[in-house]
């Protein structure tokens, strides 16, 4: 086996384990995000938050409409 042979072995054997590392990343990435995000949304499900975020938008618009009522037609 010449030298360089061995040098182009090693590279492919770094790429392909920096491959396989990245592909684990981004799925662990993923099933984190979305274990997170599930956490989250039963959280917000149980908590009465969404009457006062929907006043708070009634009211956004609400001031928009009368600031600027040739928005509205």
């Amino acid at each position: 086996m010449q030298p360089h042979e061995n040098i182009h072995n090693k590279k492919k054997v770094i790429f392909i384990n920096n491959f396989i590392g990245g592909i684990a990343w981004a799925l662990g990435a993923t099933v984190g995000l979305a274990i997170i995000i599930a956490l989250l949304g039963f959280i917000l499900r149980n908590v009465d938050l969404i009457p006062f975020v929907g006043n708070f938008v009634a009211g956004v618009i609400e001031f928009i409409i009368n600031k600027n009522p040739g928005l509205v037609r």
